[in-house]
């Protein structure tokens, strides 16, 4: 008996779905912490101060993260097809002043952590640009010797040189989850 089309999407969909939870399992806490600070910041999903800022130093850091990722509406829909296309250093330049931004907080762990981020603040269509940004950003100075080593050594052969790339949007985007005791549910 054959399935039907629509649920054979469907499971395809959740198979991708639980892909991209499983990956985000993966990273540590502080990096799940900080991508969702950061999609609530980039996406104008929550008052990142409110939800994110425990003391006067993660106020400070938010504040500088709004500003930062102001260029963001820049790159939304202007992602170059090729790197021939007017315009592409002007994009590389803001995404690697971007990059370099987040990988500097010490939170963004490696290569996947970034794209995990990155593809969810821009889209499928930035992926061809990850690889360079990510390698340009974790090479500058302001990234310690030891920390840009572990960066750039966490970019595999095959993301790096990859002859192409899914135009798959990303479907999972982790949020917030407010906890909530065992006796508060009843």
């Amino acid at each position: 008996m054959a399935s039907h089309p629509s649920a054979a999407s469907g499971n395809s969909a959740a198979a991708l779905t639980l892909a991209e939870l499983r990956e985000f399992a993966s990273f540590s806490p502080a990096a799940q912490r900080y991508i969702k600070r950061a999609l609530d910041i980039g996406l104008a999903r929550e008052d990142a101060f409110k939800r994110w800022a425990r003391n006067a130093e993660e106020t400070a850091s938010i504040r500088m993260h709004y500003l930062v990722y102001q260029d963001l509406k820049l790159l939304r829909g202007n992602v170059p097809d090729a790197p021939h296309e007017d315009g592409f250093e002007h994009f590389m330049a803001l995404l690697v002043r971007l990059a370099a931004f987040d990988l500097a907080q010490g939170r963004i762990e490696s290569f996947s952590t970034f794209r995990f981020l990155y593809e969810r603040l821009l889209g499928a269509d930035v992926r061809p640009w990850l690889p360079s940004a990510y390698c340009a950003a974790a090479a500058l100075p302001q990234i310690q010797p030891d920390r840009r080593k572990i960066l750039l050594q966490s970019i595999s052969e095959a993301a790096a040189t990859a002859p192409g790339w899914s135009l798959r949007a990303p479907v999972f985007f982790p949020e917030w989850v407010e906890w909530v005791s065992g006796d508060a549910a009843h």
